[in-house]
């Protein structure tokens, strides 16, 4: 899903005396520096292995900067990507934790760009809505930051109903996302909405005919090259639906395509291959045998 992280480098500069204002504005640049390194990576492995360090010290700039929009974003990003790609699926109690920090983050940065969302995101749906109207194209990635958290946070409690209940306002920000600028990142606002269509089943209020349709425009949108759109599309139409036809299809898509044919996607695109390899494995036994 679309990720950013931050850079060890910065600590040489904390031992410059009255450097913190050189700190404040180096920090953005660098950390997207580093996002752009970490991306183009090919070994997921190193990633895992260095984030820590570079959470704690994004943490640091973030804790240092508390009215300094991008270092929180930064941080949100960081500790949301790597809950998400690393630890939700072997330890969901870590990944709780890491989803809170990065929603607190993401939370705060908006909060200091739009009045309204702060005074009202922890409000009823109802009283929430009214942000919507204040948001323009230029707040796209923003709104994309809050959205792609927001969502984490959500996904490691899925067992919480009052967390579930948030689906709404995430459901209308990503809406407000495609009607700015659906193809921003290769589609991303149409899996969003594809993921929010089909996270839940039929009988709970899914809509996976809805969820096919954007997830068809995210797969246009990113022109093939964003593999996680097929990964997702895989596991939550193909499969509940039985549809091993189309399963086939997403997942040879996903074989064939190189991670990196876009040097931007590499890492994102090296995670879902591994990923289509498990559902793959899965699928064996799940969909019946075909005469």
């Amino acid at each position: 899903m679309k990720p950013r992280l931050a850079h060890a480098l910065l600590a040489c500069l904390l031992a410059t005396a009255g450097c913190g204002g050189l700190v404040r504005q180096a920090t953005a640049p660098l950390v997207d520096n580093l996002s752009k390194t970490i991306m183009r990576e090919n070994d997921p492995q190193l990633v895992r292995d260095g984030s820590p360090t570079l959470m704690l010290l994004v943490e640091s700039f973030a804790n240092s900067n508390p009215d300094d929009a991008p270092t929180l974003a930064a941080a949100a990003q960081m500790f949301s990507s790597y809950a998400t790609a690393f630890v939700a699926a072997d330890n969901p109690e870590r990944a709780k934790l890491l989803s809170e920090k990065a929603k607190n983050y993401a939370f705060r940065a908006m909060s200091l760009k739009n009045k309204e969302f702060a005074k009202r995101n922890a409000l009823p749906y109802a009283d929430f809505e009214p942000v919507l109207a204040t948001f323009k194209k230029e707040d796209v990635p923003d709104i994309f930051l809050v959205v792609s958290v927001w969502a984490t946070w959500i996904q490691t409690r899925a067992d919480d109903w009052n967390a579930v209940a948030d689906l709404a306002k995430v459901q209308a920000l990503t809406q407000k996302l495609l009607e700015l600028d659906g193809n921003y990142f290769y589609g991303a606002p149409h899996l969003y909405m594809a993921v929010l269509y089909t996270f839940l089943p039929p009988t709970l209020g899914g809509r996976p005919d809805d969820g096919r349709r954007e997830f068809e425009a995210a797969i246009k949108a990113g022109d093939g090259h964003f593999l996680p759109t097929y990964v997702y599309y895989a596991k939550q139409v193909a499969m509940p639906a039985m549809d091993k036809k189309l399963f086939a299809a997403l997942m040879q898509h996903v074989r064939e395509t190189p991670a990196e044919i876009v040097p931007e996607l590499t890492l994102v695109n090296t995670l879902a291959k591994k990923d289509a390899e498990k559902l793959e494995a899965q699928a064996k036994s799940y969909f019946e045998p075909t005469e």
